[in-house]
């Protein structure tokens, strides 16, 4: 292989195994400006598009030891990489292939493993990590807050007895 091309092998390898998710798009028939607008759409969430050879991603996913991502390769290959929350990337990615009928989404790598285009459609539903982390704080605080409940219970009825004698002596004096 030509000095160059393995230069370009290694950053497209070295991007991807930095990457905490890489989801692989088609951007045939896509003009630049339209490119260019992915680009900025996923930039606020720490991720970054890039059109990558089909051969150059084939062999950076085979080094890398990842499932085969042949299916994926098929025409003009984008692939959007980046750290942190692959959900919101999903969505923001699921709502420019809809504005865009050229564009389509192939698939994604998490963890080393490919899911295809109805996986990265339910990805795109899922809620945001903050709601994910309000559910799962309110799930685990409920039993401890039914606890308090009760014993505030107990507390209460010994207080209404302790007030009914109160008042029964009060009215026998």
């Amino acid at each position: 292989m030509r000095p160059e091309k393995n230069s370009i092998l290694l950053e497209v390898t070295k991007r991807i195994e930095s990457a905490d998710y890489v989801y692989v798009v088609n951007y045939g028939g896509l003009k630049v400006a339209e490119l260019n607008e992915l680009r900025r759409a996923v930039a606020p969430l720490g991720a970054k598009a890039q059109v990558v050879k089909n051969t150059y991603l084939n062999r950076a996913a085979k080094e890398l030891g990842w499932e085969s991502v042949e299916a994926f390769l098929t025409g003009p290959t984008a692939v959007v990489t980046g750290k942190g929350d692959a959900a919101e990337v999903a969505k923001v990615l699921m709502k420019f292939v809809k504005s865009h009928d050229k564009a389509a989404i192939k698939g994604v790598c998490l963890d080393g493993k490919t899911l295809g285009k109805a996986d990265v459609d339910a990805l795109s539903k899922v809620p945001p990590r903050e709601v994910m982390l309000g559910l799962f704080v309110g799930t685990l605080a409920a039993p401890m807050m039914q606890l308090v409940g009760v014993f505030n219970q107990k507390v209460l009825s010994l207080l209404y007895v302790l007030k009914a004698v109160e008042e029964k002596k009060s009215k026998a004096a």
